[in-house]
């Protein structure tokens, strides 16, 4: 059977200093994010052994569980992409169109993501998603790692509101941290993500 993996990181753990130390990110990749991993991969054995016993009575807490952890995985893989040292600045082409259809322009978008992330009760993430019926960028706020996204938005960046994110090197000034990501973003791979995603098709009428 596939397993999951962790992504290697595509910089050094202090690259994306001073806006986010590398002890964060040795913690955040090599511990928090391994652990989803892992633990995405223990689910799926343990769905083979219900379904080889024939005793599917944890069928709920399995899917609860294979969801939050695959989901975390996931969206750190994503994070750890849209982020680049020396980053930052603004996009350009098809994604900025977008940007100024869909939210006003990039300074609306920017507040808006920003906000969506600062607001968020407890852990979750804040995220820019392609929503392909629509066909237009929506925000949305993910609670915890799997909640809150509509069936089909396609998430193309990322912002990690838990804690463990950010506490060890901003306290409880959550704020500064999501500030400060903006200086990171690496909008060729963001743009890309943009690209892939509107070739998603949902169809939703055969007429």
């Amino acid at each position: 059977m596939p397993k999951y993996t962790l992504p290697e990181l595509p910089y050094d753990f202090s690259a994306l200093e001073p806006h986010i130390s590398g002890q964060i990110m040795e913690l955040h990749h090599g511990k928090h994010h391994a652990t989803y991993v892992k633990s995405a991969n223990e689910v799926l054995e343990q769905f083979d052994e219900t379904r080889s016993k024939g005793d599917l009575s944890k069928i709920v807490s399995l899917e609860k569980s294979l969801a939050f952890n695959l989901s975390g995985h996931i969206l750190h893989s994503i994070f750890w992409m849209n982020m680049m040292p020396k980053g930052g600045g603004q996009p350009e082409g098809d994604l900025r169109a977008a940007l100024d259809r869909d939210f006003g322009g990039f300074e609306p978008f920017k507040k808006q993501l920003t906000q969506v992330a600062a607001t968020i009760m407890g852990s979750g993430w804040a995220a820019l998603v392609w929503e392909p019926v629509g066909g237009r960028l929506l925000t949305t706020q993910i609670y915890d790692h799997q909640s809150n996204l509509s069936q089909a938005g396609v998430p193309i960046m990322v912002i990690d509101a838990w804690e463990h994110a950010y506490y060890l090197q901003y306290k409880n000034q959550k704020t500064t941290f999501f500030d400060a990501v903006w200086n990171l973003w690496n909008w060729r791979d963001i743009a890309a993500r943009f690209d892939a995603a509107r070739r998603v098709q949902i169809a939703l009428d055969r007429r």
